[in-house]
């Protein structure tokens, strides 16, 4: 589960070296999970990357800790929280996607996200 104040690790090469959640959706609740897109600033970021130090950028989650209930009663869980930072229209402000992601992900709508992981699971 991704909250307020939670540190998420970039997934993708954007530049950003890691993302503190600002803001979640009140559709959603107080709690994020797998797919669901949050309000993050960037804390660290490369000089050459897409995204700058103290930006306030949009952010789907790829990946959690907690573990996430799917609908054929199986559960999948990851070693860390990470997201992929994305502009207006949904697709990622990056031009690779690192490690795997959750299948939600794809199934939420993001299939450019998808399409640039190596491993969907």
């Amino acid at each position: 589960m991704i909250q307020f104040r939670s540190v998420l690790n970039p997934a993708d090469n954007s530049g950003a070296k890691r993302l503190m959640v600002i803001g979640i959706s009140p559709k959603i609740g107080k709690k994020a999970t797998v797919g669901d897109v949050v309000k993050c600033v960037v804390k660290g970021a490369d000089s050459t990357g897409n995204v700058n130090d103290g930006e306030m950028v949009t952010v789907v989650v790829v990946r959690t800790r907690k573990e996430v209930r799917r609908k054929d009663g199986t559960y999948v869980r990851f070693d860390d929280n990470a997201g992929v930072v994305i502009d207006k229209q949904g697709l990622p402000r990056g031009t690779r996607v690192l490690g795997p992601i959750a299948k939600e992900v794809k199934e939420a709508g993001y299939t450019r996200i998808a399409s640039l992981a190596r491993e969907v699971v």
